[in-house]
């Protein structure tokens, strides 16, 4: 486990790397290819992680495309407005996010789920000991801290105060609180909040001290389930089908491939990638990877992925009733959907041999 000195100098360094770096101010809503031939697909990182096309690339799944890092971000909503302007080709954001952002009209559409919680990979919330917050109810008049409003945690905790028989007078007397993830366990314990979101390797650091209480995790509210997806444009679908489906079948067999591999050899491999690409990065991060999270082999996107916080915006007066979630998302180019694989083949799309990892 990483200790807190430890922890300083990674959180040192991912503030550090999303500093240096920057989105390119505008771009092309078209994507060129290189002199190889192939379609430059320009992308934001995450600082000492690995996103699911830099496994893809690593691994030697895309034939046509080739990836073109233009910096770093730590916010989904931000990554996916990013593509909409066309600054870059590929982002990821929570779903949410993503229906939010197509109903105000931006043309992208979402073509494989990213990440997700399951029993090994979730996010948790998260009182000290002794504060006497339990309940749903014992958060009413009380902070919370969360990373993005109107993002993923946002929404997971109001949805879980719903189903908890909270009204929504009763709801909107919970303030939230912006606390970025690698404040959060450090604001808790000052009592600048009354509850945080944790999770990664910032929720193993902060259970590791002790003194904390775990209120719920998002996999009561979900189970294991997908809750984010990558997006493309529209124009550059409709331009470059071809590099479109390299782009999704390569990411689908990345996470496949996570998905059926050893732990040990999953942050093998991440370790080398970080540590080759040349950007100051810590690998501590990686060593606490513990599974993919998305759930469905190939990561295939679900209508219930969508539909849950659909209806959840709904209620809230952020998106209209008879938006169809269909319109969000296509699994078209995924392998594991549109025939070319059987749904639960391997990354190669041979058939799961007796004993692999399920």
């Amino acid at each position: 486990m990483i200790r807190r000195k430890a922890m300083r100098s990674l959180v040192v360094t991912i503030a550090a790397t999303v500093l240096a770096v920057s989105v390119v101010a505008c771009g092309d809503s078209s994507s060129q290819p290189n002199a190889d031939g192939k379609t430059v697909l320009r992308y934001q990182g995450s600082p000492s992680a690995v996103r699911w096309p830099e496994l893809a690339e690593s691994l030697g799944y895309f034939e046509n495309v080739e990836l073109e890092w233009v910096g770093d971000t730590t916010s989904g909503p931000q990554d996916i407005q990013s593509v909409a302007t066309g600054q870059t080709e590929i982002g990821e954001a929570f779903n949410g996010s993503v229906a939010k952002l197509q109903e105000a009209g931006s043309a992208i559409t979402a073509v494989v789920s990213s990440t997700g919680s399951d029993d090994e990979t979730f996010q948790g919330y998260y009182s000290l000991e002794g504060s006497g917050i339990d309940s749903a109810r014992d958060l009413i008049g009380k902070k919370v801290g969360i990373n993005t409003l109107g993002a993923y945690h946002e929404y997971a905790i109001k949805e879980w105060l719903h189903r908890e028989g909270l009204t929504e007078d009763e709801i909107g007397q919970v303030e939230f609180l912006v606390v970025p993830p690698i404040n959060t366990d450090q604001s808790l314990r000052q009592r600048q909040i009354d509850v945080g979101n944790l999770g990664g390797i910032i929720k193993d650091v902060a259970l590791e001290a002790g003194g904390l209480h775990e209120i719920f995790r998002d996999t009561d509210l979900i189970g294991s389930f997908s809750i984010s997806t990558a997006v493309l444009r529209d124009d550059f679908i409709e331009k470059n089908p071809d590099a479109t489906a390299d782009f999704v079948q390569g990411v689908a067999r990345a996470i496949r491939w996570a998905q059926l591999r050893p732990r040990e050899e999953v942050i093998g491999r991440f370790t080398d990638i970080i540590s080759g690409r040349g950007r100051s990065e810590n690998t501590d991060y990686v060593q606490h990877w513990k599974s993919a999270g998305v759930p469905a082999p190939g990561a295939v996107i679900a209508d219930d992925e969508f539909t849950l916080w659909v209806d959840e915006a709904v209620r809230l007066g952020e998106l209209p009733a008879d938006l169809d979630v269909a319109t969000l998302y296509t699994n078209e180019y995924n392998p594991y959907a549109n025939g070319r694989f059987e749904p639960d083949a391997d990354e190669n799309g041979n058939p799961i041999t007796q004993g692999a990892k399920p």
